[in-house]
């Protein structure tokens, strides 16, 4: 038997599953609402405890005994900068209270998941001025659960930009080893963002707060160039004159990126995003915008063409362009080339933006659940 169990909610593709080493971890039930990633979930992961539904229609009796963990990574477009600020009140987002309803009845039935974990964007923390990530932790401290929230790049352990809020809760019946906590904000896990939003909860959930201090990861071993495909399947590099046309779009701050790129003598490969700004006359503009810093910018679900991510490689004089693949957007989430992507390249790039970085999980998993669980004894044992 498996000596970790978990519950994965919001499934997607199984990356939460990928990030618990399956020798170390039970999955012992997983919902997702999408049919299209449940078929790729199935395909990686032979699932049999995977069921389709609207989270709305889960209940209790769906899911087998007590488990260590329950993760969610509830959907993030109503608490994202760019989405339309409807908070925990959109339709979307708001699908985090039918998930609390379902955790409060875990522990009705005297079966609260040790762990609960959190992810989302970090506009959590100042939607509708902070009351929603206020909201989020007064469920925690009613509940019993000591609680506390890190934001995590994900340049920590891939070349992508990718910060995250994860807010974990642990059940009062859990003990927390020496050593993971700390009396004060860290400046690695507490950003500024992060310390403002703690303020604006209740003193009440305040009382169950958790200053969390995992170690540091070292950096990542690879840049983004080491991931880049050469002849990808699933896109192709565009023309000259589309790369020209690109070029074109960019302000004057980023065709001189482009050309000390071009004075560097090596190969250097960077990452673009479209985006609209406002020209000096106020107008919008969509404007062409690179990086060259081993690094690509956060995966996005697209939602047209304009917010897919592409590569950008220059050798000399020599500049080509196109969009990331599906793979290499996997690669970014720490997904290995064993696993099974779709098919059709918008759902790869889909189900890859739409995920949690698959490292960040496992160094969760191995400085703060398996520890936390190890030491409060005989793990939670799931029916079979």
């Amino acid at each position: 038997m498996k000596p970790f169990s978990y519950y994965e909610f919001f499934a997607g593709g199984g990356m939460v599953r990928a990030g618990l080493q399956r020798e170390r971890w039970d999955c012992c039930f997983a919902n997702d609402f999408d049919s299209k990633k449940s078929t790729i979930y199935e395909k990686n992961w032979t699932a049999n405890n995977l069921l389709t539904c609207d989270i709305r229609d889960v209940r209790p009796a769906h899911i087998a005994g007590r488990v260590d963990l329950a993760w969610a990574s509830f959907p993030c477009q109503d608490l994202s900068l760019a989405g339309g600020g409807a908070g925990l009140k959109g339709d979307r987002s708001g699908t985090f209270w039918p998930f609390w309803r379902l955790i409060k009845q875990l522990i009705s039935d005297h079966r609260p998941p040790r762990i609960i974990a959190l992810e989302n964007v970090c506009g959590t923390l100042t939607s509708h001025r902070g009351k929603d990530f206020a909201a989020i932790c007064s469920e925690f401290a009613k509940a019993d659960y000591k609680f506390g929230a890190m934001v995590i790049d994900a340049a920590r352990f891939v070349p992508q930009s990718r910060p995250r809020l994860f807010i974990l809760g642990i059940h009062k019946d859990c003990n927390v080893p020496n050593g993971l906590t700390q009396t004060n904000p860290s400046s690695i896990w507490h950003p500024r963002s992060l310390r403002t939003a703690y303020e604006i909860v209740p003193s009440t959930a305040r009382a169950n707060w958790l200053w969390w201090s995992p170690p540091t990861p070292t950096l990542p071993t690879k840049v983004l160039a080491d991931l880049i495909e050469d002849e990808p399947s699933d896109v192709e590099w565009h023309t000259t004159l589309e790369t020209q046309r690109i070029l074109a779009m960019m302000s004057d701050i980023n065709r001189a990126k482009v050309a000390a790129a071009k004075n560097a003598h090596r190969r250097l490969v960077g990452t673009l995003y479209k985006r609209t700004r406002f020209d000096a006359t106020g107008h919008k503009v969509q404007r062409a915008e690179v990086r060259f810093d081993d690094i690509a910018g956060c995966l996005r679900t697209p939602a047209g063409g304009s917010s897919r991510q592409s590569i950008l490689i220059v050798e000399g004089e020599r500049v080509r362009s196109r969009l990331m693949s599906g793979r290499e957007a996997a690669r970014l989430m720490g997904l290995p080339d064993s696993y099974h992507l779709p098919r059709n390249y918008n759902e790869a790039y889909h189900l890859a933006g739409d995920g949690v970085v698959v490292p960040v999980v496992s160094h969760l998993a191995e400085h703060i659940f398996e520890p936390i669980i190890m030491l409060s004894g005989t793990k939670a044992k799931a029916a079979a």
